[in-house]
């Protein structure tokens, strides 16, 4: 089929196979060009399709030797429908790492539940026997208890008063007010649920228990703090208690792993263009104005850059490693002072309509369209392709 991009609302619901090898092995490549990592070996990357994730599973494969399982929730083709990208980059990251003899297998499942667990836990035994490395990497609206069966479901708001400010409006290329009323108390206990430390504490507390974590092991989330701008909407929001529940639990982890020396860290990362971050008010006019300053002085970073650098310079470097913390700012050049200051004074001429804002509006269209597999110069969007593509390691 051909394959064009069609949009609901903030969601890409198409994703183009070509496209999205294209750029699996443009990451591949960035990493086999820079140094070897003295890194981990044997990786569990939970939330291993898109993003950051993806970025870790390539970088600990192509910059460490690792070997890698990745565990993922995406969709296959089916009845003419295209799947999902996640599916598309792990079918092409399996085909490139197997072909360059590295190990790498998955399994497509909700990685919330005790099931996928157990079968992560199962494969691990069989074929890897410990994993030195667990990257936590989840990014999910909805979670269900795998005990109570309760249903959590995790919102964007702020808490305690209702938020007004500019965004940008993506259909109308228009800068308008926002308003955004405050939680109640039960959406900030399923935010928390979905997106906190909860199931990451669970993951390793099972690893442990059936004894497939290596000495010394380490495991790695995500989070994120921003600016000033965005904090009433993130690090003051529903968001921003989730990711304090994240780190509060990196703590109770490093105490369940100590005995084998193992480790727990938080790593807060740069803000990238996602398809969660485009559904968030506030965030894409941000991310425009940042990729604008950070571009000029050569900071700009993308999510393989970032990933490379945090395993290459952060977390396998132990002149540089936390004291005690346990919490790794890899966004040390997105919070610059100068850089802040740049996007604050944009952020204000913007507001008043001092500045257009077209060309990064078309540079972050342009972005968003990557992580589907679209806009790539190299790929052919008129040819007709196959959309049913397999991913090796898992069996249809």
């Amino acid at each position: 089929m051909i394959i064009k991009p069609k949009f609901r609302g903030f969601i890409c619901t198409t994703s183009h196979p070509v496209g999205c090898a294209h750029s699996v092995q443009e990451q591949i490549n960035y990493v086999k060009q820079q140094k070897p990592i003295q890194g981990p070996k044997k990786v569990l990357v939970i939330g291993a399709s898109t993003g950051y994730g993806l970025a870790s599973r390539i970088v600990a494969t192509f910059g460490s030797g690792a070997s890698t399982l990745g565990v993922f929730l995406e969709k296959p083709a089916s009845n003419g429908n295209t799947a999902t990208a996640g599916w598309y980059n792990t079918a092409a990251f399996e085909t490139a790492a197997t072909e360059a003899g590295y190990y790498a297998k998955s399994i497509n499942g909700d990685a919330f539940s005790d099931q996928v667990k157990e079968k992560t836990i199962a494969l691990i035994k069989e074929e890897l026997g410990q994993v030195d490395l667990v990257v936590y990497s989840i990014a999910a609206p909805r979670r269900t208890h795998p005990v109570s069966g309760e249903m959590f479901t995790s919102v964007i708001k702020p808490i305690g008063d209702s938020f007004t400010s500019k965004t940008v409006d993506m259909n109308s290329n228009e800068i308008v007010d926002v308003t955004l009323e405050p939680a109640s108390e039960q959406e900030i206990r399923s935010t928390v649920a979905v997106m906190g430390g909860e199931d990451w504490e669970r993951w390793m507390h099972l690893l442990k228990e059936a004894g497939v974590l290596a000495p010394g092991a380490t495991t790695i989330s995500y989070s994120y703090i921003g600016p000033k701008i965005t904090y009433p909407i993130y690090k003051e929001g529903t968001i921003g208690r989730a990711k304090d529940h994240l780190y509060a639990t990196s703590k109770e982890i490093n105490k369940q792993i100590q005995d084998i020396n193992g480790k727990a860290f938080v790593a807060v990362n740069k803000a990238l263009v996602t398809q969660a971050s485009a559904a968030i008010p506030v965030v894409p006019l941000y991310l425009m104005l940042l990729a604008r300053v950070m571009g000029k002085k050569g900071l700009d970073e993308n999510c393989i850059e970032q990933m490379y650098r945090l395993l290459a310079s952060r977390l396998y470097d132990t002149e540089k490693l936390p004291n005690g913390e346990h919490l790794i700012r890899i966004d040390d050049y997105e919070m610059q002072d100068d850089v802040q200051a740049e996007v604050s004074a944009l952020w204000e001429k913007v507001c008043i309509g001092e500045i257009d804002i077209i060309p990064d509006l078309e540079k972050y269209r342009e972005e968003f369209f990557k992580l589907f597999g679209f806009g790539f110069d190299d790929v052919d969007y008129e040819e007709d392709v196959r959309e049913d593509v397999p991913i090796v390691s898992i069996k249809s």
